[in-house]
């Protein structure tokens, strides 16, 4: 062995180094990431209540799917949460980052001031906002609207309002993280842009269409992945906000990973909990290629 390592180039030798030092890490992400989700797809062909021995049924729970109108109203329901949630959080943390950029006066203290949300605990910061929906005299929301002369809202308990309702505090939680990060791309953009575009006469708004949000281009694809991964992947607020952590009412709340939650540790059905996670990746790694396809193409 030290005679072959000693009559390698330099090059080769820096090539084996280097896969020593990345043994370890790919060791990792193979017993971490790699084996689970092969288990997984494995249990998705098998009849197993976690109490008997698993029994091979094939592409049964996929076709089982199919015809599950639970599956596809809690499919659109995840849906919902992106298509909702992701666009509406990119822009509201782009227009605070871009106004909190040109602030000077205690920028600091009011970053922090966003950025608390994000660090909150997900359980205690859902069950505040649960608080706030209440009917009165409980509900803050429902004191206000009352005060101003309106009718009282069911919010959680209405099948109409409950899904925006849920979607109000998960965008509100992320907000401080987007920003920062938005805050973090607008810096590094040189200012000498900006610059020879105002000696030029460009207009605001031209300067922000040609020049900030093309310079921020892969701080956008970041989020947008990112953001997107949580939205499809949200459960703790709604397993918090909702009676008995079911995605109510009538399942009009209730997303794909609440839905596999429940399948599998509540109703014990873990190779139909395991198909649905299977889909659930398909859907993930399916729409952040679509993503980075698209954003880098632009």
């Amino acid at each position: 062995m030290t005679s072959w390592y000693r009559s390698r180039t330099v090059g080769q030798k820096q090539a084996v180094w280097a896969w020593v030092f990345l043994a370890l890490p790919l060791l990792f992400f193979v017993a971490i990431r790699l084996f689970p989700t092969g288990y997984t797809s494995w249990v998705s062909l098998t009849e197993w209540n976690l109490l008997k021995p698993k029994l091979f049924i094939g592409a049964d729970n996929y076709v089982k799917l199919w015809s599950d109108p639970v599956f596809w109203q809690v499919f659109a329901n995840t849906f919902k949460y992106l298509l909702i949630g992701m666009p509406t959080s990119l822009v509201l943390s782009f227009m605070v980052a871009y106004y909190l950029d040109q602030v000077r006066f205690l920028q600091g203290f009011i970053r922090a001031l966003y950025f608390i949300p994000f660090l909150t605990t997900a359980a205690a910061m859902a069950w505040v906002w649960r608080w706030f929906y209440q009917p009165v005299p409980i509900g803050l929301f429902n004191l206000i609207l009352v005060d101003l002369g309106f009718a009282q809202q069911p919010f959680l308990r209405s099948t109409s309002q409950a899904l925006g309702a849920i979607l109000a505090p998960a965008i509100w939680a992320g907000l401080g993280f987007q920003i920062v990060v938005f805050l973090a791309g607008l810096r590094a953009i040189p200012e000498t842009y900006y610059e020879a575009a105002r000696i030029d006469g460009v207009g605001r708004m031209t300067i922000l269409w040609e020049i900030t949000l093309p310079l921020l281009r892969p701080t956008i694809v970041f989020l947008v992945v990112i953001s997107s991964i949580g939205f499809l992947r949200i459960f703790d607020k709604v397993y918090n906000m909702t009676v008995d952590g079911k995605g109510g009412p009538l399942n009009s709340t209730r997303p794909l990973v609440l839905n596999i939650y429940q399948l599998a540790f509540t109703d014990y059905k873990m190779g139909y909990a395991a198909a649905q996670t299977m889909v659930l990746f398909a859907v993930l790694l399916v729409v952040t290629l679509i993503q980075l396809r698209v954003m880098r193409a632009k």
